[in-house]
């Protein structure tokens, strides 16, 4: 094997390690929150890749620490002993290195955008990374998962304005809800085995119904936080219709999947779910670009 075809090697195997196409569940909501944060604030392409940067970084670091921490946990799951750390295709102190550079990416860009991405870059690692213990603990760690995801747009805002609003927290607390409600869907999957290895979720402490149930609910609350953002940034009708698109996909969503057929979850999980993100950056940015006509 030459050494392009290593380097290739390499990196579909980083990239398979952090689930880099998972990175889109995320990235719209954040967009979509610079395109909020620009109708006062100019946003420089310049700017724009530094917030690209940051959150590859910061993505990156969070899944690679979380592979490492879970890499005997992963090996003993049959769903997850593929991955590349229990398999043997990435050593530790390889993850253990991406994990390092891409927390310096991270900061770095965080560094290049202002002083309080800067301030605040290093604190908000710290909680990416805590979110990989939270399932030996506590059944709290779906909605920690959403915490730690929604700081995506928080974070745009604040490299956009340099600022804090809690404005922009109502677009923080859809994509809470939203991430939250479908990892608890995904984690009905493993639901025996964390039963039997001593790991908390929602559908090993309540069931795979109940758990459905709180999923159902939490979307609900996000598709409300999703049409409150109407009224506080004073979006217009091509927002509230797409909008309707993505209450009809989480309808969708939870209609794929039922406790006795779990077969689509990973439909659910991937292609909806990837919609319904790519939907809402969409909704904001035609309309806002609709307002320029």
């Amino acid at each position: 094997m030459n050494t392009e075809n290593i380097m290739l090697h390499r990196i579909v195997t980083y990239g398979r390690m952090i689930k880099f196409s998972h990175t889109i569940f995320a990235l719209p909501f954040a967009l979509a929150s610079v395109v909020l944060a620009q109708r006062e604030y100019p946003v420089t392409f310049r700017l724009l890749f530094l917030i690209l940067l940051a959150m590859v970084g910061a993505r990156s670091a969070a899944m690679g620490f979380n592979r490492l921490t879970d890499a005997e946990i992963d090996a003993k799951n049959p769903r997850t002993s593929a991955r590349a750390i229990p398999a043997g295709t990435l050593t530790k102190r390889s993850a253990a290195l991406f994990v390092a550079a891409s927390s310096v990416l991270f900061i770095f860009s965080s560094f290049l955008i202002n002083r309080l991405c800067f301030y605040i870059s290093a604190p908000i690692l710290l909680i990416l990374f805590s979110y990989s213990f939270t399932k030996r603990f506590t059944w709290f760690s779906h909605l920690y998962l959403g915490i730690t995801i929604s700081l995506a747009p928080l974070g745009a805002w604040i490299a956009v304005t340099g600022s804090f609003s809690t404005s922009i927290l109502v677009l923080c607390l859809a994509l809470l809800t939203y991430i939250s409600g479908f990892d608890i869907l995904y984690s009905c999957q493993d639901t025996e085995f964390d039963k039997k290895a001593g790991l908390y979720s929602v559908p090993a402490r309540w069931g795979i119904k109940t758990a459905l149930r709180i999923s159902s609910a939490l979307h609900v609350i996000s598709f409300s936080f999703l049409c409150l953002i109407c009224p506080v940034f004073d979006m217009g009708p091509v927002y509230m219709v797409l909008v309707g698109v993505i209450g009809f996909l989480l309808i969708l969503e939870h209609r794929l999947i039922n406790p006795d057929d779990l077969s689509k979850i990973r439909v659910a999980f991937f292609n909806v779910n990837s919609m319904i993100s790519i939907i809402l950056f969409l909704a904001v940015f035609l309309d806002e670009w609709g307002k320029h006509l």
